[in-house]
């Protein structure tokens, strides 16, 4: 009979009292990441943008301070690298014992999970001492406490009293700031939901559900919510935007339909005047809701007492869209690391395929692999590199920290980081086996019958740009290139120089977006000088295939990039058409100084011809 069939006697009373410290170590955790959600409001209020940044960049650490604080206490109080695997099962049960009535419970367990094996060697992971598996149900959770807000609220308007409804929807929020015309706006959201359901009948059950907090990212507040009518569901999000208050005399001179930047060269961003709140626009459906929640954005801020409740709310919103991606996106990507670490090995044990060598042109720092069946690549670093690429894996790791940190604008890909992960060894194909030993020898451990890989990368998988081109029809073409370069200038607004811009770093999503996926080369737009190339001074420099002038080490020369990038004919032509400037230096170093003095620029993810502001200008004339 299996011994484990049968679980230990709680008798060591040790095991009880990590438990609890472990638990303690969690509530710290989710207590200060709560905090930052809360202060996002404050933030927003006073549109700290700056501030907003940096809590972003700081919370991204605080999973990793907790772990090590935690891991710490149990080595220092318990000893606990040295405790008997019977003291651990021990610790485990009492854990659960105390997750009964959490109202975070997964997310402790994958607290717990962290601790442990960083603490334990990885031979001990299994459903003994972790949780391989949920142990407690995240099913009806609520909570009770009079103080705290429900998940969702929810409100039944009739036809007469619609208008008054998402008055009360939005009164309801309790923002400190005045709305510019908050009954305008509400009449265009009104006029946005006639357009998306036109006449109907009102049933009994005529509802709308709004989560509770808003989501904070970048310089926007979102109101989530569904309208639930009968059987039909409508997914809804309402940008919530500060816009300037121009003087009298600016609004008189101001052409219609322009967007005016509140920066000015020798202007600082403190200099600007007054704002007050709009609701910018209403995107409707799943289509909407899954790039308004890319993998390709920043985290948003959020405050959840029950975060299970608001990943399941979301999930019947977008029910394509994997858990494990809204845990990511509500800023939770250690849980969202743990769940999709779980759907891979589900789908592993539900499919046959080999893990291959990825299309496309082979990079020349990364190794990527992955499986047909399943729609994520494998990253690899090398463990060499070609005499033109200088850097090291230490400098790849920190460019690839830096894109998780930062506002993704909606044009990076979001990266999963794993450490040895123990892949079976037959379902990799022979081609890539002999790979990884050639390139990644110091990453790869034979184990039995186990490849592990000591550390990778994992992104969504996406079809190459240059690939999606060469068989593109000419509106495709003129679609992806127009994309790329607005991918560029989104990445140049959000302070992001992209380095190397083959049209093979970039990938084109399901959505037709064209998204950046190769980052050992970016750098803060800052940290560049751009410059002209020098006018030659004499014939000999005229005719000289070689460079002739000093180029420093953070010098880049924009006029260059055209031979790189537009030998297509096809290509040239709409990209000149539409993104000439990006040979410019000035356009670079434009942006450059805007940033430098403090700006902040508005990145939206949804078409600006879709906001209610430029829909009025429009019908203005």
């Amino acid at each position: 009979m299996n011994a484990r069939a049968f679980p230990p006697a709680l008798t060591d009373t040790r095991a009880s009292e990590i438990a609890q410290a472990l638990l303690e170590g969690f509530d710290r955790h989710y207590r200060l990441f709560r905090q930052t959600g809360a202060e996002a409001k404050q933030r927003f209020e006073r549109a700290d943008w700056h501030g907003q940044q940096r809590a972003q960049r700081e919370r991204i650490e605080f999973y990793d301070v907790r772990v090590d604080e935690a891991a710490e206490r149990l080595q220092n109080e318990y000893q606990a690298a040295s405790l008997t695997g019977d003291v651990w099962q021990q610790v485990k049960l009492h854990y659960i014992g105390l997750l009964i009535d959490h109202r975070q419970p997964e997310l402790a367990e994958t607290f717990f999970n962290s601790v442990t094996t960083k603490i334990l060697h990885r031979s001990y992971f299994h459903n003994d001492f972790i949780f391989v598996r949920p142990a407690v149900s995240t099913e009806y959770i609520e909570t009770d406490e009079p103080a705290a807000l429900p998940t969702y609220r929810a409100y039944y308007p009739t036809q007469e009293t619609m208008r008054e409804t998402w008055l009360r929807i939005f009164d309801n929020l309790q923002l400190e700031c005045e709305f510019e015309d908050l009954e305008r706006d509400i009449d265009a959201v009104l006029a946005a939901i006639a357009d998306q359901i036109g006449e109907f009948r009102m049933r009994t059950n005529f509802q709308i559900q709004v989560l509770s907090s808003l989501f904070y990212r970048n310089k926007g507040a979102y109101l989530v919510g569904k309208i639930v009518n009968g059987f039909n569901e409508l997914p809804f999000a309402l940008p919530i935007l500060h816009r300037r208050q121009p003087d009298a005399e600016t609004a008189a001179t101001d052409a219609p339909g322009t967007r005016r930047s509140r920066w000015q060269p020798g202007t600082r961003a403190a200099d600007a005047p007054p704002t007050k709140l709009v609701i910018d626009t209403a995107l409707f459906g799943a289509d909407d809701l899954l790039l308004l929640f890319s993998f390709a954005h920043a985290y948003f801020m959020v405050v959840m007492e029950v975060p299970s409740a608001y990943v399941q709310f979301l999930h019947s919103m977008m029910p394509d869209k994997p858990r494990s991606e809204i845990y990511s996106a509500l800023g939770l990507q250690k849980q969202g690391k743990n769940a999709f670490y779980r759907d891979l090995l589900s789908h592993m044990r539900h499919s046959s395929d080999q893990f291959r060598i990825a299309p496309g042109i082979k990079g020349m720092v990364m190794l990527v692999f992955d499986l047909p069946s399943f729609p994520y690549v494998f990253k690899v670093i090398k463990d060499f590199y070609p005499e033109q690429k200088d850097t090291t894996r230490e400098k790849i790791k920190s460019k690839y920290r830096l894109v998780k940190q930062h506002d993704r604008v909606g044009r990076m890909a979001d990266t999963l980081e794993y450490s040895n992960v123990a892949f079976p060894r037959a379902r990799f194909e022979p081609e890539l086996v002999a790979e990884l030993r050639h390139f990644c020898p110091s990453l790869l451990e034979d184990d039995g019958d186990a490849l592990v890989i000591r550390h990778v990368y994992i992104e969504r998988r996406m079809v190459p740009l240059n690939i999606y081109l060469q068989d593109a029809r000419p509106e495709q073409i003129e679609h992806a290139v127009v994309e790329y370069g607005n991918a560029i200038k989104d990445l140049v607004a959000a302070n992001i120089f992209p380095g190397d811009m083959l049209w093979k770093n970039f990938g084109v999503t399901r959505h037709a977006k064209v998204v950046f996926y190769d980052y050992d080369e970016i750098e803060y737009l800052t940290d560049c000088n751009f410059r002209k190339v020098p006018e030659p001074r004499n014939e000999e420099e005229e005719m000289s295939g070689e460079v002739w002038y000093r180029v420093g080490p953070k010098d880049v020369f924009p006029e260059t990039f055209g031979p790189f990038l537009l030998g297509n004919a096809a290509v040239r032509e709409v990209f000149m058409a539409h993104h000439a400037d990006l040979l410019d230096a000035a356009f670079w170093q434009g942006h450059k100084e805007r940033i430098l003095a403090g700006d902040v620029h508005d990145v939206f993810p949804y078409d600006e011809a879709r906001r209610f502001e430029v829909r009025r200008q429009l019908a203005a004339g």
